[in-house]
């Protein structure tokens, strides 16, 4: 992709993600984009399909416990492919494969992509979901539904089925398993540390509710 159009896409993602909530505001979508990059790059994906699709596969957001966030990915996709259609200098046969990477992007519907540059983006944006900017995240979308930082009476989820009363019940739904979704090298490689940052955090934290007298 050609330097203008990039910095054109950019700009337009900037201009039109949301600013009401820093989980998924511009910088995640750049984090996105820069891992995404960095894969693409070592595996050879088609970077014209791979960067729009970055760019724009949040670009609808709703509050994780709004009803209409189920549609995210497809109202996503329907945005990206109407910027992209304006560009005459894009490739216009390469929208659909965008329009299917951010399609199957999505974490909790568990899809399994078929395309390289499907795999790709799902393992960046799901690397935004383990490690240290994964708690920053968990605790700002927590915060927006008023949602517990853990729940007292099982803090670390050891008393059967992991329910979603706090913020601490999604690192036992999400961030401690997305390691094990990874399709490329580079991912699993990232995802694993990134794993055994949020192990140490969870010990810690462990020790710090002992210590104040919670558990």
């Amino acid at each position: 992709m050609n330097k203008t159009l990039k910095e054109k896409l950019i700009t337009i993602s900037r201009e039109r993600q949301t600013k009401n909530d820093p989980s998924h505001d511009f910088q995640h979508v750049f984090r996105v984009l820069n891992l995404a990059l960095k894969i693409g790059k070592k595996e050879k994906a088609d970077l014209d399909i791979l960067i729009p699709a970055a760019l724009f596969h949040d670009i609808i957001v709703y509050q994780k416990n709004h009803p209409m966030s189920i549609n995210e990915n497809e109202e996503s996709a329907e945005v990206a492919k109407n910027v992209l259609e304006s560009f005459k200098n894009y490739p216009q046969e390469k929208i659909e494969k965008v329009i299917i990477c951010i399609k199957q992007c999505s974490f909790s519907k568990g899809i399994y992509p078929d395309l390289l540059e499907s795999k790709i983006l799902q393992d960046a944006d799901r690397l935004e979901a383990t490690g240290a900017i994964s708690t920053m995240r968990t605790f700002s979308s927590g915060g927006q539904m008023n949602r517990q930082f853990y729940d007292p009476s099982d803090p670390f989820c050891e008393k059967g089925t992991v329910a979603f009363r706090s913020n601490l019940d999604l690192f036992y739904r999400r961030l401690l398993i997305v390691e094990k979704g990874m399709h490329t090298e580079l991912a699993k490689k990232i995802a694993k540390r990134r794993t055994v940052f949020l192990e140490k955090f969870l010990q810690e934290l462990k020790t710090e509710l002992k210590e104040s007298g919670v558990i």
